[in-house]
């Protein structure tokens, strides 16, 4: 029961993220919100279907595409945010590439790493929406009074 509320509660900040994303941010902001989110269900998918027993592999290739569309946002806009969430999510795509190489490291802490890594990428979405609505903002306001 107790493990439900974890869950509501990062769900929650997820679609907060991707409406804030989505409504306030630019066209890198919500190319980058919509991967995760689509990521994010594509996770709890895959996990419902295998019985959240073990890591499969589809996770990580779910991650690793990610990765890709982050670098590819960072590519194409130059903005800030997306090279540290690309940077971010590499280190989650190093995690799976230590599970599947077998590597003596405890499976619970590198999920754990992979969790916390999600909420640190959500923050620079966050970020990044916030200050590209206020270049929008403070362009409308000089572009007013000129």
């Amino acid at each position: 029961m107790v493990n439900i509320v974890y869950a509501i509660v990062g769900a929650v900040f997820m679609v907060g993220m991707a409406l804030f994303a989505f409504m306030k941010g630019g066209p890198a902001e919500r190319m980058g919100a919509g991967a995760y989110l689509f990521a994010w269900f594509a996770s709890i998918i895959l996990q419902q279907n295998s019985g959240f027993r073990g890591l499969p592999a589809g996770l990580f290739l779910i991650d690793l595409a990610v990765l890709i569309v982050f670098v590819g946002v960072a590519w194409r806009y130059r903005q800030s945010w997306p090279v540290w969430a690309s940077g971010i999510q590499l280190i989650t795509v190093m995690a799976h590439v230590m599970m599947l190489a077998k590597q003596p490291v405890l499976l619970g802490s590198l999920i754990t790493v992979m969790n916390l890594n999600g909420y640190l990428i959500i923050g620079c979405i966050v970020i990044g929406t916030f200050y590209a609505w206020q270049e929008r903002r403070a362009g409308m306001l000089v572009g007013r009074n000129s």
